[in-house]
Protein backbone atom coordinates (compact mmCIF):
# COMPACT_ATOMS: atom_id res chain seq x y z
CA UNK A 1 0.00 0.00 0.00
CA UNK A 2 1.36 3.43 -0.90
CA UNK A 3 1.69 6.21 1.64
CA UNK A 4 -1.11 8.69 2.24
CA UNK A 5 -0.60 12.16 0.79
CA UNK A 6 -1.84 13.98 3.90
CA UNK A 7 0.51 12.09 6.22
CA UNK A 8 3.57 12.62 4.03
CA UNK A 9 2.79 16.33 3.90
CA UNK A 10 3.24 16.41 7.70
CA UNK A 11 6.71 14.80 7.56
CA UNK A 12 9.60 17.28 7.98
CA UNK A 13 11.40 15.85 4.94
CA UNK A 14 8.54 16.82 2.63
CA UNK A 15 7.58 20.12 4.22
CA UNK A 16 6.81 22.89 1.75
CA UNK A 17 5.92 20.69 -1.23
CA UNK A 18 2.58 21.30 -2.91
CA UNK A 19 0.24 18.35 -3.65
CA UNK A 20 1.30 18.18 -7.30
CA UNK A 21 4.94 17.74 -6.27
CA UNK A 22 4.15 15.34 -3.44
CA UNK A 23 1.76 13.02 -5.29
CA UNK A 24 4.45 11.28 -7.41
CA UNK A 25 6.53 10.72 -4.27
CA UNK A 26 3.68 8.84 -2.59
CA UNK A 27 4.02 6.12 -5.23
CA UNK A 28 7.61 5.53 -4.10
CA UNK A 29 6.77 5.26 -0.39
CA UNK A 30 5.42 1.84 0.60
CA UNK A 31 3.58 0.85 3.77
CA UNK A 32 4.79 -2.01 5.96
CA UNK A 33 3.15 -3.41 9.11
CA UNK A 34 5.54 -4.89 11.67
CA UNK A 35 4.81 -6.85 14.86
CA UNK A 36 6.22 -6.02 18.28
CA UNK A 37 9.86 -6.91 18.89
CA UNK A 38 10.90 -7.25 15.26
CA UNK A 39 14.31 -6.05 14.11
CA UNK A 40 13.88 -3.56 11.27
CA UNK A 41 17.52 -2.54 10.86
CA UNK A 42 20.70 -4.25 12.05
CA UNK A 43 23.83 -2.33 12.96
CA UNK A 44 26.60 -2.91 10.43
CA UNK A 45 24.34 -4.26 7.70
CA UNK A 46 23.88 -2.46 4.34
CA UNK A 47 21.12 0.17 4.39
CA UNK A 48 18.43 -0.21 1.75
CA UNK A 49 15.52 1.94 2.96
CA UNK A 50 14.70 5.16 4.76
CA UNK A 51 11.94 4.46 7.29
CA UNK A 52 9.21 6.78 8.60
CA UNK A 53 7.04 5.71 11.52
CA UNK A 54 3.35 6.10 10.67
CA UNK A 55 2.11 4.67 13.98
CA UNK A 56 3.68 3.01 17.00
CA UNK A 57 7.27 3.42 18.17
CA UNK A 58 10.71 2.07 17.27
CA UNK A 59 13.79 2.10 19.47
CA UNK A 60 17.13 2.85 17.84
CA UNK A 61 20.04 1.37 19.76
CA UNK A 62 23.66 0.22 19.72
CA UNK A 63 24.91 -3.00 21.30
CA UNK A 64 28.33 -3.47 22.90
CA UNK A 65 30.54 -6.52 22.42
CA UNK A 66 29.27 -7.96 25.72
CA UNK A 67 25.63 -7.46 24.74
CA UNK A 68 24.90 -4.26 26.67
CA UNK A 69 22.30 -2.09 24.96
CA UNK A 70 22.32 1.72 24.74
CA UNK A 71 19.09 3.21 23.39
CA UNK A 72 19.88 6.31 21.33
CA UNK A 73 16.31 7.38 20.61
CA UNK A 74 12.69 6.31 20.48
CA UNK A 75 11.21 7.14 17.10
CA UNK A 76 7.49 7.93 17.06
CA UNK A 77 4.82 8.75 14.49
CA UNK A 78 6.00 11.27 11.92
CA UNK A 79 9.70 10.70 12.66
CA UNK A 80 12.29 8.87 10.58
CA UNK A 81 15.24 6.57 11.18
CA UNK A 82 18.09 5.02 9.22
CA UNK A 83 18.67 8.45 7.68
CA UNK A 84 22.46 8.61 8.02
CA UNK A 85 23.16 5.33 6.25
CA UNK A 86 20.84 6.27 3.39
CA UNK A 87 22.59 9.57 2.74
CA UNK A 88 26.24 8.67 3.35
CA UNK A 89 26.14 5.24 1.69
CA UNK A 90 27.62 3.45 4.70
CA UNK A 91 26.20 0.59 6.77
CA UNK A 92 23.50 1.02 9.39
CA UNK A 93 25.14 2.90 12.32
CA UNK A 94 22.64 1.43 14.79
CA UNK A 95 19.93 -1.22 15.06
CA UNK A 96 16.19 -0.55 15.20
CA UNK A 97 13.53 -2.71 16.85
CA UNK A 98 9.76 -2.19 17.14
CA UNK A 99 8.36 -1.54 20.64
CA UNK A 100 4.85 -2.67 19.74
CA UNK A 101 2.81 -3.14 16.56
CA UNK A 102 4.15 -0.54 14.14
CA UNK A 103 3.15 0.79 10.74
CA UNK A 104 6.16 2.00 8.74
CA UNK A 105 6.52 3.88 5.50
CA UNK A 106 9.69 3.02 3.63
CA UNK A 107 11.40 4.54 0.62
CA UNK A 108 14.29 2.82 -1.15
CA UNK A 109 17.71 4.47 -1.01
CA UNK A 110 17.93 5.03 -4.78
CA UNK A 111 14.38 6.42 -4.88
CA UNK A 112 15.19 8.86 -2.07
CA UNK A 113 18.25 10.07 -3.95
CA UNK A 114 16.15 10.59 -7.07
CA UNK A 115 13.62 12.59 -5.04
CA UNK A 116 16.42 14.81 -3.71
CA UNK A 117 17.67 15.50 -7.24
CA UNK A 118 14.16 16.39 -8.41
CA UNK A 119 13.32 18.58 -5.40
CA UNK A 120 16.25 20.64 -4.05
CA UNK A 121 13.89 22.01 -1.37
CA UNK A 122 13.86 18.56 0.22
CA UNK A 123 17.66 18.72 0.56
CA UNK A 124 17.25 21.77 2.80
CA UNK A 125 14.67 19.88 4.85
CA UNK A 126 17.10 16.95 5.19
CA UNK A 127 19.78 19.32 6.53
CA UNK A 128 17.35 20.61 9.16
CA UNK A 129 16.30 17.10 10.21
CA UNK A 130 19.88 15.85 10.49
CA UNK A 131 20.98 19.01 12.34
CA UNK A 132 18.19 18.42 14.86
CA UNK A 133 19.37 14.82 15.21
CA UNK A 134 22.90 16.03 16.00
CA UNK A 135 21.54 18.32 18.72
CA UNK A 136 19.63 15.39 20.25
CA UNK A 137 22.77 13.23 20.27
CA UNK A 138 24.79 16.05 21.84
CA UNK A 139 22.17 16.29 24.60
CA UNK A 140 22.43 12.54 25.12
CA UNK A 141 26.23 12.74 25.39
CA UNK A 142 25.89 15.60 27.88
CA UNK A 143 23.46 13.63 30.02
CA UNK A 144 25.56 10.46 29.98
CA UNK A 145 28.77 12.37 30.71
CA UNK A 146 27.74 14.97 33.26
CA UNK A 147 24.32 14.20 34.74
CA UNK A 148 23.45 11.99 37.70
CA UNK A 149 21.36 8.90 36.95
CA UNK A 150 18.37 10.44 38.77
CA UNK A 151 18.54 13.41 36.42
CA UNK A 152 18.68 11.11 33.38
CA UNK A 153 15.69 9.08 34.58
CA UNK A 154 13.73 12.28 35.29
CA UNK A 155 14.39 13.50 31.74
CA UNK A 156 13.26 10.18 30.26
CA UNK A 157 9.99 10.44 32.21
CA UNK A 158 9.50 14.09 31.23
CA UNK A 159 9.85 13.18 27.56
CA UNK A 160 7.18 10.50 27.98
CA UNK A 161 4.69 12.76 29.75
CA UNK A 162 1.29 13.46 28.28
CA UNK A 163 -0.94 15.01 30.90
CA UNK A 164 -0.15 13.23 34.16
CA UNK A 165 0.56 9.71 32.96
CA UNK A 166 3.61 8.50 31.09
CA UNK A 167 2.63 8.30 27.44
CA UNK A 168 4.09 6.72 24.33
CA UNK A 169 5.38 3.15 24.45
CA UNK A 170 5.36 1.68 27.96
CA UNK A 171 9.01 1.49 28.92
CA UNK A 172 10.30 -1.29 31.12
CA UNK A 173 12.91 -0.48 33.75
CA UNK A 174 15.42 -2.37 31.60
CA UNK A 175 14.62 -0.12 28.62
CA UNK A 176 14.90 2.97 30.82
CA UNK A 177 18.28 1.69 31.98
CA UNK A 178 19.35 1.26 28.35
CA UNK A 179 18.38 4.87 27.70
CA UNK A 180 20.06 6.20 30.85
CA UNK A 181 23.26 4.19 30.41
CA UNK A 182 22.96 2.37 33.72
CA UNK A 183 21.67 -0.84 35.34
CA UNK A 184 18.00 -1.73 35.88
CA UNK A 185 18.48 -1.82 39.64
CA UNK A 186 19.81 1.76 39.62
CA UNK A 187 16.76 2.91 37.66
CA UNK A 188 14.53 1.23 40.25
CA UNK A 189 16.25 3.12 43.07
CA UNK A 190 16.04 6.38 41.11
CA UNK A 191 12.29 5.94 40.61
CA UNK A 192 11.87 5.39 44.35
CA UNK A 193 13.78 8.61 45.07
CA UNK A 194 11.66 10.54 42.55
CA UNK A 195 8.56 9.18 44.28
CA UNK A 196 9.90 10.20 47.71
CA UNK A 197 10.57 13.70 46.35
CA UNK A 198 6.95 13.94 45.21
CA UNK A 199 7.69 14.09 41.47
CA UNK A 200 5.98 10.80 40.56
CA UNK A 201 3.78 8.06 41.94
CA UNK A 202 4.45 4.41 41.18
CA UNK A 203 1.16 2.57 40.65
CA UNK A 204 1.81 -1.05 39.70
CA UNK A 205 3.01 -0.84 36.10
CA UNK A 206 2.14 2.83 35.68
CA UNK A 207 4.20 5.91 36.46
CA UNK A 208 2.06 8.93 37.30
CA UNK A 209 3.57 12.40 37.20
CA UNK A 210 2.40 14.14 40.38
CA UNK A 211 4.48 17.33 40.20
CA UNK A 212 6.03 18.42 36.91
CA UNK A 213 7.89 21.24 38.66
CA UNK A 214 9.68 18.85 40.97
CA UNK A 215 10.40 16.53 38.05
CA UNK A 216 11.94 19.45 36.14
CA UNK A 217 14.05 20.33 39.18
CA UNK A 218 15.29 16.75 39.45
CA UNK A 219 16.33 16.87 35.78
CA UNK A 220 18.95 19.45 36.78
CA UNK A 221 20.33 17.25 39.55
CA UNK A 222 24.08 17.06 38.93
Amino acid sequence: MVAELEFLNSIPYFSGLDPAELEPITRLVLEKTVDRGELVALEGEPATNLYIVASGAVKVFKTSADGKEQILSIVRSGESFNDVAIFDGGPNPASARTMGPVVLYKIAKDDMKAVLRAHPRIALNVIKVLASRVRDLLSLVEDLSFKHVISRVARILAEQVEGETAAGPRLTQQEMAAMAGTAREVVGRSLKILEEEGAIKLDRHRIIITDKGVLQKMMEFG
